[in-house]
């Protein structure tokens, strides 16, 4: 059953709902339906091309995910991040991403260069394009590479559901950040591949507090 958007559900080996859910997810992470848009079950079960008891589901779970707020008489809203949620978000990079940075860069081999690099050349292609949508799917692979890097398994654990809200508010204010963004990850990748745990961690605190300045800039702007 075809989405509407580039996808079909039905064609996957899932479930049905999760097929939904994910790409519920996947077109509030990037936009598709924007914060403050109204999501009735009928215009998504339209959308989807599906019956209403799936989207049921899936906005449930969205909304546990903080995606989705339940309004009086307008019912399932997709959220509009505040500044609370931005800080709260950017504290717990903050702590991850530096302890992930130091640990990759004790832990690297040339192949993670390698695959950190190819990262930063799509980045690179994606930004000049301004191809808002992959520069913002490349910023999380990314940071989820250098997780993976770090091999704590207990940073990996916690790093999925962390990361879908750190695509989503990259997503909304990738217009301004997405070039700045590039060249902070050059750096991190730089200390990383030199095994310089001291300067990654000083990288990756520098690149997490200026994002969280510019998420907070863009919801002032807004």
């Amino acid at each position: 059953m075809a989405t509407g958007m580039g996808h079909t559900i039905g064609s996957q080996h899932l479930a049905l709902r999760e097929q939904v859910l994910a790409e519920l997810r996947r077109r509030i992470v990037d936009g598709d339906y924007p914060p403050g848009q109204r999501l009735t079950e009928e215009r998504l079960a339209a959308d989807f091309g599906v019956s209403r008891n799936p989207v049921r589901e899936a906005l449930r779970i969205v909304e546990a995910d903080g995606l989705v707020t339940m309004m009086p008489r307008r019912g399932a809203v997709v959220a509009t991040p505040d500044a609370s949620t931005v800080a709260d978000l950017f504290a717990v990079r903050s702590s991850l991403e530096t302890v992930a940075a130091r640990m990759a860069a004790e832990r690297v081999t040339p192949q993670d260069v390698t695959a950190l690099r190819s990262l930063l050349d799509d980045a690179r292609r994606a930004t000049e394009q301004d191809d808002l949508s992959r520069v913002a799917q490349l910023n999380s692979d990314l940071h989820l590479r250098v997780i993976e890097i770090s091999g704590n398994r207990w940073l990996s654990s916690i790093s999925a559901a962390l990361y879908l809200h750190v695509h989503w508010i990259f997503r909304i204010g990738a217009a301004h950040r997405a070039p700045h963004s590039w060249q902070e990850h050059i750096r991190l990748v730089d200390a990383i591949e030199a095994a310089d745990p001291d300067e990654a961690e000083a990288a990756a605190h520098a690149h997490v507090a200026a994002a969280a300045q510019a998420a907070l800039d863009n919801l002032d702007a807004g």
